[in-house]
Formats: C-alpha cells, sequence, structure tokens
C-alpha cells in the first residue's frame, strides 16, 4: 500500500452527521478538468443529495498542477479534502482512502463526469437501507443511455462477456467508473483484493459474488469523454493476467473474504469440478496466456506485410499447434509420439473456433470502426480469444484428451484425470 504524502480539508459543516457518504474522485494529471468537475459534483451534492457527504480527491502522483489544483478547492469548498499519494494506480488511490474511511457508505466516480450525476442518489440509497452490500453503474443495463465511440463499446461489451463466461460473474459492468459500496463490507473485502491498478474494480466486485454478497446495480446515462488517455492494449492485457489470476484463485478456494454478519449461500461455495480439473486449469491458463502474447506478436509481425484476417489467422495456426502440443504434454499429462497426430488434427477443430470468434470479432469492428488502430484491433483479439480458450480448454478434455481415449495410449504421464 501506498504512502500517504499530503492531506489537506476543509472544515467540516456544523449540522449533526447522519448516514455520511464519502466519494471519491481518482485523479491522475487532470489540472485540466478537476476544478470544474470537482465545483459541478459539490454543488450538485449541496443542493439535491439528502444526506451529509464529503468529496475527497485522491491524487496519485501526479506530476503537472493536479495536487495544487486540489489543494485549492479543499481550502475552499465545505466538506471536500484532498489527498496525495506517492505512485500511481486508481485501485492503489481507492484503497487507502476507503480503508481508512469513517463514513457509512463509500462510493468513486470518474473525474471527467461522464455519468449523470442523477444516478448518483439511487445508486446509494440501497446501500444506505441496508437492502444491498454494493452498488454498480451499469451502461449495459436495459434503460441506459450510452453515448460512445463503436470500437469502447465492442471491447467493453466483449470484455463484460469474458466475464461472465469464464468467471462466471452476474454483473452486467465491471468497467463503469461510478461505483460505491457499504464502508464495513468494502474494508472486509480490501485485503483479499490484490490488484492496484483498473482491474480493481472488477476484482472486488468477484470477490463480493463469491462471498453471497449483493450487488445493486443502476442503469445510467453516460456520455464518453473524449479525451480519455487510458492505454487500451495495456489495460486489456492486465485484465486478462487478472482474470487469470482470479481464476486460479477461485480454483484453489483461495478467492474469500471475512465478510462478518452475513451467511454464505451454499451457492456461493463454487461449483464442484469434475476430477483433475483443478490441476488441469491452472496450467491451461497458463499455457493460454503465454499462447495469447505469441499470437499477439505475431499478428503485430505479419500485419506489416498483410491485412487483418491473413495475419489473423496465420498467427492462429502457428500458434495453436504450439498451444496443443504443450497442453498435450503439460495440462493433460500425455507424452510420447502415439496419437499426436490425431490430437493435433483434433485440436485443429478447436482451433478453427477460435478462429471464427477472432475473425468474427474482427470484421464487427471494422465494419463498426473501419478506422480502428491497431491497438484496438488487438484489444479485441483478446477478448474473442479470451472466450474461444475457454471452449477449447473444454473441447480438448471432454473429447481431444478424454481419459478413456487416453487409456490405450501406452505411455500417459499425469493424465489419468486424478
Amino acid at each position: 500500500m501506498s504512502q500517504l504524502v499530503t492531506e489537506t480539508a476543509s472544515p467540516a459543516r456544523t449540522q449533526p452527521r447522519r448516514r455520511l457518504v464519502e466519494v471519491v474522485v481518482p485523479v491522475y494529471n487532470e489540472e485540466h478538468v478537476l476544478d470544474a468537475s470537482v465545483r459541478r459534483l459539490h454543488s450538485y451534492l449541496s443542493e439535491t443529495f439528502p444526506y451529509p457527504f464529503r468529496v475527497t480527491v485522491a491524487d496519485n502522483a501526479s506530476t503537472d498542477r493536479t495536487w495544487h489544483v486540489a489543494e485549492a478547492l479543499s481550502a475552499e469548498l465545505p466538506d471536500v479534502r484532498a489527498v496525495r499519494l506517492e505512485r500511481k494506480g486508481r485501485g492503489r488511490a481507492l484503497r487507502h482512502v476507503w480503508s481508512g474511511s469513517e463514513a457509512d457508505v463509500v462510493a468513486y466516480m470518474d473525474v471527467d463526469l461522464s455519468t449523470d450525476l442523477d444516478a448518483f442518489l439511487p445508486l446509494v440509497a440501497p446501500l444506505i437501507s441496508g437492502h444491498s452490500d454494493l452498488a454498480i453503474g451499469s451502461r449495459l443495463s436495459r434503460g441506459s443511455a450510452v453515448v460512445r465511440g463503436p470500437k469502447r463499446e465492442i471491447i467493453s461489451r466483449c470484455y463484460n462477456l469474458l466475464l461472465r463466461t469464464a468467471l462466471a460473474a452476474r454483473f452486467s459492468d465491471a468497467q463503469c467508473g461510478f461505483k460505491a459500496a457499504r464502508t464495513e463490507i468494502v474494508q472486509a473485502l480490501l485485503p483479499s483484493v490484490e490488484d492496484e491498478e483498473w482491474f480493481f474494480d472488477t476484482e472486488l466486485l468477484l470477490l463480493a459474488e463469491r462471498n453471497g454478497l449483493r450487488i445493486h446495480e443502476v442503469p445510467v446515462d453516460w456520455v464518453d469523454d473524449p479525451d480519455s488517455r487510458v492505454d487500451v492494449l495495456r489495460t486489456a492485457m492486465d485484465d486478462l493476467k487478472g482474470m487469470a489470476r482470479v481464476g486460479r484463485r477461485m480454483l484453489t478456494g483461495a478467492f474469500r473474504a471475512p465478510v462478518g454478519g452475513r451467511p454464505r449461500p451454499a451457492s456461493q461455495d463454487g461449483p464442484a469440478l469434475p476430477t483433475g480439473m483443478a490441476r488441469q486449469l491452472p496450467s491451461f491458463a497458463i499455457i493460454g496466456i503465454i499462447s495469447t502474447l505469441a499470437q499477439l506478436l505475431l499478428y503485430v509481425l505479419l500485419r506489416t506485410v498483410t491485412g487483418p484476417f491473413a495475419a489473423n489467422a496465420l498467427s492462429l495456426v502457428i500458434t495453436a499447434i504450439g498451444n496443443t502440443a504443450a497442453n498435450r504434454r503439460f495440462t493433460f499429462g500425455v507424452t510420447g509420439a502415439q496419437g499426436a497426430f490425431r490430437q493435433q488434427i483434433e485440436g485443429g477443430v478447436a482451433f478453427l473456433l477460435g478462429l471464427t470468434l477472432s475473425t468474427g470479432g474482427l470484421a464487427i469492428l471494422h465494419a463498426a470502426a473501419p478506422d480502428a488502430s491497431r491497438t484496438v484491433e488487438l484489444a479485441a483479439l483478446i477478448c474473442a480469444n479470451g472466450v474461444a480458450t475457454l471452449v477449447r480448454f473444454l473441447l480438448m478434455r471432454a473429447w481431444v484428451f478424454h481419459p478413456r481415449r487416453l487409456q490405450t495410449q501406452p505411455t500417459i504421464s499425469g493424465g489419468d484425470d486424478r
């Protein structure tokens, strides 16, 4: 956890406090928008919000004048404070403020205020009443009104589809920068959340679901910020790594948090995995990540001499052969040459599925955004390949390397599904 460098706060209001709500605005190099956004947020809450509030600007290692703007705001506006951390990371900033908050409910929103503030009271009301434990704004719920480009729309939907497919997430929108939680609940969850950056939100929500907590979703009106400086490719890769890490923790039973006073439903203990799958999945996930990185590298190299569809197909063919061979040896424990050719052919069927998904994803992306950048192409491939990887594992386990088919082979190491 990063060390707090500085904290400033304006004098608190004099009226009696009840059900305090703390709103965190994490910022990094946002001097151009911070003043106007905080004034707008403070004015809205002062005029319309029925509960006492505090706005905390969390500056995580800005290198411009963001901290000076935050200090000036905290000195001028009632119930506004500023904290500065030495290291970057949205998750790091939220962890620091939330873990030390004495408010009843903690929340955060992006500094650009892309989400309509009229959704804030519906967001926190179920938490104040005790009806729910966490609440999220959703741009993908029925009733939401969203204005954003097709590239970000496709990436967001692919990411949330991947979460639901691979990690059985039930919430609809992990990435919307508009969330809240009961403080006692979030402080119990935080020690078990490892990420400090963009995957922090997703990991927190998955952990809450795993512990049987109630997540309330609010449809929001949301307008894309054209000045967003998020590194799409790096964020997508970090999210993929985070999903693999969380999936591994789920399988080993380590994805738990001591949330007091709330019985865990039996359904949240996790599904009873078939014999051997708990050992095979981590190996398959690691090989899948390496294969994805190799395929993306090959795609970038091939893309310099050919079009996106040919580059995608060639890079997938090459990495699919290596992926099948690696899973044969390390995931399913099969050694020796017998059956290797047949297994490569059958693995090719799973490869064709991946090719269909990824090529279809590229086609949809280019139809919606003909001028999509290489970075956006790579992000779309990551999402499509994630879904294809899950299906490929199921095909390999249930068909290509099924234990009954391997029993006739003379040399098998560790592939008896124990």
